[in-house]
């Protein structure tokens, strides 16, 4: 997988986190430890997103 493709994967599955934390965050049922880990989750994705970017730009 080229890293471009490998980039694009991972802004897809970041956008669907967004999604997950917005609905964790609307129902009322989610615990705020849930919540947390989603944020984390995220986190975690756009830190290696902007990581492989500079790879890319370098």
């Amino acid at each position: 997988m080229s890293l471009r493709a490998h980039l694009s994967e991972l802004h897809a599955k970041h956008r669907a986190l967004e999604a997950e934390l917005a609905d964790a965050i609307a129902h009322p049922a989610s615990t705020d430890e849930e919540i947390a880990q989603l944020k984390r989750k995220k986190l975690r994705l756009k830190d290696e997103i902007v990581r492989l970017e500079h790879q890319v730009a370098a």
